[in-house]
This record gives C-alpha cells, structure tokens and sequence, in this order.
C-alpha cells in the first residue's frame, strides 16, 4: 500500500476574476455541470464554493502526480467533487478511475479523502490517496 498526499490553497478573488473574465469556457474547463450547480446556488458564497473546488483539483493532482504522465493525462473535470448525505464534501473517486484507467503507474488507486476550507479571501484543499 501507498499513501500520497497533496495540498493546495488559492486566493478567492483570483477564481471570481478569472470566472467573470472568462465565463463558460472557463467553468466548463475546470468544473463538471453538478459542481457548476452546486456553486451558483450557494448566493453570496459561490466563489468560495469555486475556489475551494479549485484548490480540492490541485490537491489531488499533486496526489496522483507521481503516478500520472503528466497534466494533460488528467483532465480536471475527471476529479470530482460531491456532497453526500450529510453534506460533506467528497471526491468522486469512481470517475476519477474510471476515466484514468484501473491502473495508475501500476498502482491501483483505491481512495481518495479530501477535505476543504474557505473564508471570504481562501480557500484551501488537502488530499490523501491510497494506492495498492
């Protein structure tokens, strides 16, 4: 077993500036269709809600990094973030392998935990991954 782990911490205004700056194109680059949802529904809060999702991106990049040819063979909208039941936020870590394959590296990727933070100027992600 192998135990990775990647943070990451990002300013809130510079996703909203890049966000009202870009629009679509952006959103759809980084974010899936149910993130996009997610955030515009949070009101006054929605950038940290970006940013946060942002930065949850990064951490797992870092995470996996090792085990990945580069960037570009993780595309960002294969990490995922959900909400379950009780409103946590947690990575969809079946369609993270799912679109990477069984197989990173020759590790398999098992799991991925995150956890995340934000006020009104961060927000911040951390990510531990467990590979067999």
């Amino acid at each position: 077993m192998k135990i990775t782990t990647g943070i990451d911490i990002i300013e809130v205004a510079r996703i909203q500036k890049t966000i009202q700056e870009n629009g679509e194109a952006f959103l759809h680059k980084i974010y899936t269709e149910e993130e996009i949802d997610y955030c515009n529904k949070t009101g006054l809060s929605k950038y940290q809600h970006f940013a946060a999702r942002f930065a949850v991106k990064e951490a797992v990049f870092k995470a996996i990094s090792a085990y990945i040819k580069g960037r570009e063979d993780a595309l960002w909208t294969n990490i995922e973030v959900r909400n379950n039941e009780s409103g946590k936020p947690v990575l969809n870590v079946d369609k993270l392998v799912r679109n990477m394959g069984e197989t990173v590296d020759n590790f398999k990727l098992v799991d991925i935990d995150i956890s995340i933070s934000h006020i009104k100027e961060y927000a911040v992600a951390s990510a531990v991954a467990v590979f067999e």
